[in-house]
């Protein structure tokens, strides 16, 4: 769960630290014919179409609290879908004592689809881009197992960076404005426990990295239009390693076997 915020910083003018949010989700299936594969892409492109890829966008900007200013969306033609959100932020307490209400256009949220098929093992793959630029005391994390739950997810990979400074009332350069040591931390645990999941963190620079692989796999939910009963246990076990070998060089960025 994400951990409790620590009372508010008071801070001299704006908070101008930038934080960056990037999920890369990818969802492995199998198709038992060339046919079956570009069906299979055709139904996960019209599921996430750009349409529902909107009101999943716009439900989080909601739960960070941001206003949104403008919305531009694109499907693609064979497949794929873009949507980009220009967002604005809540109010500040300047020095002065005088509260005022202030728009920071500068963040975003933005999300891309990249549905594609192998040529020759008749896998299918489904990956999802999403970037949360957020200005201030706003963190794209709180937002973290909503996007999870909102995608069938085999492997994940989180990247988390904030950038810039802010002071507090006496001049101080504040850095980070809140305390974090892994991206888990703002992950459920429940969630957490279904994964194999490793962090490579920068503290100094305060750049944070987690990826996550599926730890088991039920053979039935990778199969499309295909019930796991038909096939012989041998093809079973050959569609399992098959997976289990996409998902391993997926997760490990790298061509192993």
């Amino acid at each position: 769960m994400e951990p409790a915020m620590e009372n508010k910083l008071t801070l001299y003018g704006f908070n101008n630290l930038t934080k960056s949010l990037s999920f890369n989700i990818y969802d492995v299936c199998y198709a038992k014919s060339q046919r079956e594969q570009k069906d299979y892409i055709a139904y996960i492109d019209e599921q996430y179409n750009s349409e529902r890829l909107t009101k999943i966008m716009e439900h989080l900007t909601k739960m960070i609290g941001a206003t949104v200013l403008n919305i531009s969306k694109q499907d693609y033609d064979p497949q794929g879908a873009s949507v980009t959100f220009l967002i604005a932020e809540g109010s500040m307490k300047p020095i002065g004592g005088d509260t005022v209400v202030a728009h920071l256009d500068k963040s975003h949220v933005t999300v891309h689809t990249y549905p594609e098929y192998h040529p020759d093992t008749f896998l299918a793959t489904f990956r999802v881009d999403i970037d949360v630029a957020t200005c201030g005391e706003i963190t794209p994390l709180s937002t973290l197992n909503y996007l999870i739950s909102s995608f069938d997810s085999d492997i994940i990979t989180m990247d988390y960076r904030v950038r810039g400074f802010t002071r507090d009332v006496k001049g101080k350069k504040l850095f980070l404005d809140h305390k974090i040591t892994s991206i888990q931390d703002y992950i459920d645990s429940e969630t957490l426990l279904k994964y194999d999941a490793v962090d490579v963190n920068v503290y100094e620079s305060n750049i944070f990295h987690t990826k996550m692989l599926i730890k088991e796999i039920e053979l039935q939910n990778y199969l499309f239009n295909t019930d796991v009963y038909e096939l012989p246990p041998k093809t079973r076990l050959m569609i399992s390693e098959s997976l289990r070998r996409e998902m391993i060089e997926i997760f490990s960025g790298r061509n192993i076997f």
